[in-house]
């Protein structure tokens, strides 16, 4: 994986000022977070990342614990297997025999253009843009761009909401 994602703004909600955390603080890296596979009452499963469990706890008592496919709140941990550290040769799982993976892959490639066409290109400075309309500093709109890890994991600690913007090109 790049050491830069392209991510997107989805939502900004839940906009406490930092909670009496100084802004440029520390951030946690991807590394030190606990991945969890979280599944909604309507069946969808998605992976979150959070500091720790107590951090989990606390987003699902706020409600900023959502499906990441449909919204729904009534999100729990869905039962996982252990993570193993790998290296960037080890395979990653894919799938192409799903009976609806080209609608589904249709469906990225829209989602990924009507992004592109509709939401502000702001490069490198997408955690910095997340943040300010997170909290409110900026009028809210939709952007993309890039983030380093340590800056994903800064935005999953300060609860700014996004989502990776898919890498699905014609030939994929």
């Amino acid at each position: 994986m790049p050491a830069s994602l392209r991510y997107q703004v989805c939502r900004a909600e839940n906009h406490e000022l930092y909670e009496g955390k100084r802004a440029f603080a520390p951030q946690p890296t991807l590394r030190q977070l606990i991945q969890y596979s979280l599944q909604c009452s309507n069946g969808h499963r998605f992976d979150a990342w959070f500091k720790n469990a107590a951090a989990y706890d606390e987003q699902k008592a706020r409600g900023i614990v959502r499906c990441a496919v449909c919204g729904a709140a009534a999100v729990e941990k869905a039962p996982m297997a252990p993570n193993v550290a790998r290296t960037d040769n080890q395979r990653v799982p894919l799938s192409a025999a799903h009976p609806d993976a080209a609608t589904i892959h249709e469906m990225l490639r829209r989602y990924r253009q009507q992004t592109m066409n509709e939401a502000d290109y702001v490069c490198d400075r997408f955690a910095e843009e997340a943040r300010k309309i997170h909290f409110e500093e900026v009028e809210a709109r939709g952007i993309y761009g890039e983030a380093s890890r340590d800056e994903i994991a800064g935005l999953i600690e300060d609860g700014v909401d996004f989502l990776p913007l898919p890498d699905v090109g014609e030939d994929n």
